[in-house]
């Protein structure tokens, strides 16, 4: 929980460290600020209804491209983690060949191949095109952090499954992976957070997500200073909530 708190000082005390120098810029620039026109671009009451601004909409897709990109990351990462922990010389070489191939190439690269050339052929829309691009290059990271967490287990924990006699899925189920899991989350957390801000970059395909919102709004607006801040803010509020999360659930793990 310390550590969690730390966190948040120190992000807040580089927040606004970078609001100051973006005030001073403004003010030498003689910027008008207009953050009365921010509020309607995150909600707003129409005949006593709450209407949902673009930006709180592009957090949501945001979130919503995050959760699945998760579960699917963490899907093939298992996958690959096992994968390369075989005895299969085909599995290893085509798990290596996968971590090789997206750990080497740029992330915007990966995104323009998925919509431009895969999206076409298999008939995906914008919205999965960048799951599943955002999936596999964060998978390949998950792979190492999660096979990491399995090597690490003593090779006494092994032994002693097998020897009573207990089947590979068993084994693993109930022996290694509860031992590896508070090896395995710390890393995770950095993995969410950098899933959370990677996310930002499928704005070049056009998915309707907080940052294409934010441009959107500035071309509308004219408004980049305020909507970047707001922007930023709204990013800072989810990557350091997660921290905390997470670092409760490390912390009754350890218990």
């Amino acid at each position: 929980m310390l550590h969690a708190c730390l966190q948040v000082v120190q992000a807040v005390i580089v927040l606004g460290a970078i609001a100051w120098l973006i005030v001073r810029g403004a003010m030498a620039m003689h910027y008008h600020w207009q953050w009365y026109r921010v509020p309607p671009l995150l909600y707003k009451f129409v005949d006593g209804k709450l209407i949902l601004g673009p930006l709180t909409r592009g957090l949501i897709e945001t979130l919503q491209i995050t959760a699945i990109s998760l579960i699917l990351a963490l899907a093939i990462g298992l996958v690959t983690a096992f994968l390369r922990l075989s005895n299969s010389i085909a599995g290893r070489l085509i798990a290596t060949f996968y971590l090789e191939i997206i750990r080497n190439t740029p992330l915007l690269v990966q995104i323009f191949l998925f919509y431009y050339v895969f999206a076409p052929i298999f008939g995906i829309g914008r919205f999965m095109a960048a799951v599943l691009t955002l999936s596999f290059y964060e998978g390949s990271f998950a792979s190492e952090i999660i096979r990491g967490g399995l090597v690490a287990v003593e090779r006494g924990q092994y032994e002693g499954a097998d020897a009573i006699g207990l089947t590979t899925r068993d084994k693993y189920w109930y022996v290694i992976i509860p031992q590896s899991l508070p090896l395995i989350i710390p890393p995770l957390t950095s993995l969410i957070i950098s899933l959370v801000k990677s996310s930002a970059i499928v704005s070049v395909i056009a998915v309707s997500e907080l940052t294409t919102e934010g441009l959107n709004a500035i071309a509308n607006t004219f408004m980049a200073f305020e909507i970047w801040l707001t922007v930023a803010a709204m990013y800072l509020v989810v990557t350091v909530a997660l921290s905390i999360g997470v670092g409760l659930l490390e912390k009754r793990l350890k218990r």
